[in-house]
């Protein structure tokens, strides 16, 4: 995965944290041999490889595999095979249940939509109990932890809700700076333990070093993302710690983004935020400060395009200004929040 200077990070990932996210959740959401699957998330991504490719194959389920997504080809396969199970990011939750084609097709052979990667909108979840009479179950994972760490528990989930850890996993919320341990419905930073969890980053000590904290003589990885428990025991995500866009769920660092941009001879400085976006949840906004020689002789759409043959579609800005300049600290960093 892409780190918070822009420089890729892999993560080691040992067979023990693969077969923790693979078999955990099998039990969890009782998938087995009768179940059908619907596989539409992309298998290079943690969540499909697992959630729809791993579990269904550990439970002897059937895999329906999509090798692209569209709204109307989901339809037709769940109408068509009786899909029983179906793991998707709230983007694709949007796309499907606000087609206008969907009254054609009987999707009522489903018996449980979840996933994660961003918060699933209210309306979108509404959408979801109006057609098939089921609640979105959102789980939270990240790519250090190759799958869940938190799920929503089948008999009774919460909206907006990641969940309660999975089995052999624990969770704290913790003040990011004191370490204190917070308490009930007090933000502070989520950490976790568990089985899941992985060794460290590749030839990185001092990364691997800064993502763990030791709490009462355990070791909890630091996620970046700022949350809160209820009285129940239910966690729920607010915030982010680590500067990261969040687009359809797959994770963006600006970073990353600005060194491309700043490799334009024609661009003096970059600053990469993420902008809301009612399907994506963000996208990509970047504020370019030009050469002053220049100012006048490009356009934000010339870079764009000029980004896209050197960018993962995702991590390509929609929206781009042109500003005069960018608010800095006195020690000459870009303040990105303001």
């Amino acid at each position: 995965l892409s780190g918070t200077t822009g420089r890729p990070k892999g993560c080691l990932i040992d067979h023990g944290n693969l077969n923790h996210t693979t078999v955990t959740p099998v039990h969890w959401i009782s998938i087995n041999c009768d179940s059908v699957v619907l596989s539409a998330l992309p298998l290079f991504h943690a969540a499909g490889m697992q959630g729809s490719m791993n579990q269904p194959i550990y439970a002897g389920a059937t895999i329906v595999l999509m090798t692209r997504w569209q709204p109307n080809s989901a339809a037709i396969l769940i109408e068509r095979y009786k899909v029983s199970y179906w793991t998707c990011v709230p983007t694709m939750a949007l796309d499907f249940f606000c087609n206008p084609d969907l009254l054609r097709f009987q999707v009522k052979s489903l018996v449980r939509i979840g996933g994660g990667g961003a918060a699933m909108p209210e309306a979108t979840a509404e959408k979801i109990l109006q057609f098939t009479g089921l609640e979105y179950r959102e789980a939270y994972g990240l790519s250090e932890t190759i799958g869940a760490t938190h799920m929503n528990p089948q008999a009774r989930p919460k909206r907006n809700s990641i969940g309660v850890p999975i089995n052999d996993t624990e969770s704290l919320i913790i003040d990011p700076l004191t370490l204190r341990q917070m308490k009930t419905n007090e933000e502070g930073e989520i950490v976790v333990r568990g089985p899941q969890v992985f060794k460290g980053y590749k030839d990185n000590n001092s990364a691997t070093s800064e993502a763990f904290v030791e709490i009462e003589n355990h070791y909890f990885f630091r996620t970046g993302d700022v949350g809160y428990r209820d009285e129940e025991g239910y966690f729920f995500v607010v915030d982010r710690l680590k500067r990261m866009i969040n687009v359809s769920g797959l994770k963006v660092w600006p970073a990353e983004i600005e060194n491309s941009l700043r490799g334009h001879p024609q661009v003096n400085e970059a600053c990469v935020v993420g902008a809301r976006d009612r399907r994506k949840g963000e996208i990509v906004k970047a504020l370019i400060v030009l050469k002053k020689s220049i100012s006048n002789e490009i356009t934000c759409e010339e870079i764009i395009t000029w980004a896209r043959s050197r960018l993962s579609p995702y991590k390509v800005p929609v929206i781009m200004d042109f500003v005069d300049y960018l608010p800095k600290t006195a020690t000459g960093k870009i303040m990105w929040r303001k």
